[in-house]
């Protein structure tokens, strides 16, 4: 699917959200201790989720109020809530509830509310977003060196 360039960051932030989500179902497939699994979904919200979900947040949002809105900040506020609960649990389908409620928000992103997006807003929008993304976006990249999913 082609994407608008200037959120293309978000969307490669999305990929290795996807990535999260699977490591974290290999690790519980594998039945790998928990502590791995729970350190590396509080590695991965602390050092790339928390800023995406802001960077969104702070940017996108500004540019329609609808239910895309609406559905993407309860999702956004389920996943942190989520989170806060596996960082002081062992269980294991809390850590599942995690990588199926990441993958099916970024799903949602890239299927529905990104196209939305690239229908409602003018192309003028789109530069200023990209503007901002410039500004404050990192490059994600997966330097988490406990490879439990292996």
């Amino acid at each position: 699917m082609k994407r608008n360039q200037n959120i293309i960051p978000l969307s490669k932030d999305h990929h290795f959200g996807l990535l999260c989500s699977w490591k974290v179902r290999q690790g519980l497939k594998k039945e790998t201790e928990v502590s791995p699994i729970r350190n590396y979904i509080l590695y991965f919200w602390k050092h790339h989720l928390e800023k995406h979900f802001m960077e969104e947040e702070q940017i996108l949002f500004h540019y329609l109020e609808d239910e895309y809105r609406v559905r993407i900040q309860k999702e956004h506020r389920d996943i942190e809530d989520i989170v806060s609960k596996i960082s002081s649990s062992e269980n294991t389908d809390l850590m599942s509830g995690f990588a199926d409620l990441l993958e099916q928000h970024i799903r949602f992103e890239e299927r529905e509310w990104f196209p939305h997006l690239e229908e409602k807003l003018d192309p003028s929008a789109f530069e200023k977003i990209g503007s901002e993304l410039h500004q404050i976006h990192n490059n994600e990249k997966d330097d988490y060196e406990d490879e439990f999913w292996k």
